[in-house]
C-alpha cells in the first residue's frame, strides 16, 4: 500500500436545524465576539433568522459581514479581515456557499493576533503560517465541500485566481443543516450537486495522492449524490434528499481535500474567470469531455464508479463501463436542465484557444490528472464541449 496522509475537519454535525445551535458551538470556544461571513443573498433570504436568536439569548456579540461576492476578490477578503479585527473577533463562522466559506477561512487566519502575514504571503501551497481563530463552517449549498477542505480561492485580477492551500485552513466544525438549503433554486441545486459529483470522481482517479480513505469517501459521496440529486432538483422541499446532498458534498470534499482534483477543474476555472460562469456549471460543461479524454488511462476506476453513479447493475467491463459512466453523466446533466454546450453560454468560438492557454496555468491541478494534458489537448476538449 502506498503511504498516505489524511486530514479533515474534526467535527461534522449533520442534522436539520443544527444551525440554530451555532451560538452554543461558539460558546464552546469561550467566544465573546463572533464574526460571521456571508453574502447579501443569504441576508435577503432571511436565513440568519434561524441563527440570530441563539446569539441574542447567549448575549454573545455577533458581527455580520455580508459583502462576499461570487469569486471573491482580494479587496473583499481584506475588507472582511479589517472588520473582523475591528470587531475583536475571537471565533469566525462561514455561512453560505464556497465563496463565503473561503473568505471565512482567510479571515480566521489573517485576523488572528497570532498571524503576522499579509494576504499575498499566503498564496500557494503550504505558505500560510501562524495560528488561526476557531472556525465553524455552515454550507448553504451542497457543492463545494469547502467546510472540510484546506483550500481557499481568491480572485487576484480581472480573470485570474490564486489558491491558498494549508492545513491551517481546515475548519474546526462543519454544520450540515438541510433547512438552510430548502429555498435554493433548482438550477443552483443541480449545478452545485454536479460540482460535488465531480469532486468525488476526480478524487477517485487522482494520480498522485489517491488513497483508500479518499476512495471510500468518494464512492459513498457518489452513492448519496447520484441517489438524491434528481429528487432535490425536482422537489426542493424534500428535506431528506437535501440532507443527503449536503452529506454527499461533504464526503466528496473530504475525498478531494486529500486526493486532489484534476483536469475538469483546470478547464473549468478559465470559464469562470473570463465569463463568470458559476463554478459548478463550468465543471458540468467540460466533465463528459474530460472523462472521455482520460478514459483509456482511468477505465478501471471509471468502471468501478459507473454502477454507483448510474444506481444500477451494469453489463460489460473495461471501456464499456467507462463509456456508460460518461453517457450516464451526460444524460443526468440534460435531465437536470443544465446547459450542455459552451455555445449556449454565448462563449465565442474564437476564444477557445485563450481558454486552453489559461487552463495550462493550472498545473497544480493538471499534475493530478490520470492522463497528461497539453494545450492542444485542452483546445480539443473545449471544441468538443462547444
Amino acid at each position: 500500500m502506498q503511504p498516505f496522509q489524511f486530514s479533515t475537519t474534526p467535527t461534522i454535525i449533520s442534522e436539520p436545524g443544527a444551525a440554530g445551535r451555532l451560538a452554543a458551538l461558539c460558546s464552546d470556544y469561550q467566544a465573546s465576539s463572533v464574526f460571521l461571513v456571508t453574502d447579501a443573498g443569504i441576508l435577503k433570504a432571511g436565513l440568519l433568522s434561524q441563527v440570530q436568536p441563539g446569539f441574542d439569548e447567549a448575549t454573545l456579540k455577533l458581527t455580520v459581514f455580508s459583502e462576499v461576492e461570487a469569486d471573491p476578490s482580494e479587496q473583499t477578503v481584506l475588507a472582511a479581515i479589517d472588520q473582523a479585527r475591528s470587531a475583536g473577533a475571537d471565533v469566525v463562522i462561514g455561512f453560505g456557499g464556497g465563496s463565503s466559506m473561503d473568505v471565512a477561512k482567510l479571515v480566521a487566519l489573517l485576523a488572528s493576533p497570532d498571524c503576522q502575514q499579509s494576504l499575498p504571503d499566503t498564496y500557494g501551497v503550504g505558505q500560510a503560517k501562524g495560528k488561526r481563530l476557531p472556525l465553524i463552517q455552515v454550507p448553504t449549498t451542497a457543492g463545494t465541500g469547502s467546510e472540510v477542505t484546506p483550500i481557499a480561492i481568491v480572485t487576484t485580477g480581472e480573470t485570474t485566481k490564486s489558491g491558498i492551500v494549508s492545513p491551517l485552513l481546515l475548519p474546526d466544525v462543519a454544520v450540515l443543516d438541510a433547512q438552510l438549503t430548502l429555498g435554493l433554486p433548482a438550477h443552483v441545486t443541480a449545478a452545485t450537486g454536479v460540482d460535488a459529483m465531480v469532486h468525488a470522481i476526480e478524487a477517485y482517479t487522482s494520480k498522485i495522492r489517491k488513497n483508500p480513505l479518499s476512495d471510500m469517501l468518494a464512492k459513498e459521496a457518489l452513492r448519496l449524490l447520484a441517489g438524491s440529486i434528481r429528487t432535490a432538483v425536482s422537489d426542493g422541499g424534500n428535506i431528506e434528499a437535501r440532507q443527503r446532498m449536503l452529506l454527499g458534498a461533504t464526503l466528496a470534499g473530504q475525498a478531494f481535500a486529500n486526493a486532489p482534483v484534476a483536469a475538469v477543474h483546470a478547464l473549468a476555472y478559465p470559464l469562470g474567470g473570463h465569463f463568470h460562469i458559476p463554478h459548478g456549471l463550468s465543471n458540468s460543461l467540460v466533465l463528459p469531455h474530460v472523462l472521455r479524454y482520460n478514459s483509456d488511462f482511468a477505465e478501471a476506476h471509471y468502471g468501478e464508479l459507473a454502477p454507483i453513479v448510474l444506481q444500477r447493475q451494469l453489463e460489460g467491463h473495461g471501456s464499456d463501463l467507462a463509456e456508460q459512466l460518461v453517457t450516464g453523466l451526460e444524460q443526468l446533466i440534460r435531465e437536470l436542465g443544465l446547459p450542455t454546450t459552451l455555445r449556449e453560454l454565448d462563449i465565442p468560438e474564437d476564444f477557445l484557444p485563450r481558454l486552453a492557454a489559461d487552463a495550462m496555468l493550472q498545473q497544480r491541478l493538471l499534475v493530478n490528472n490520470p492522463r497528461e494534458m497539453t494545450e492542444a489537448d485542452a483546445l480539443t476538449i473545449y471544441q468538443s464541449a462547444y
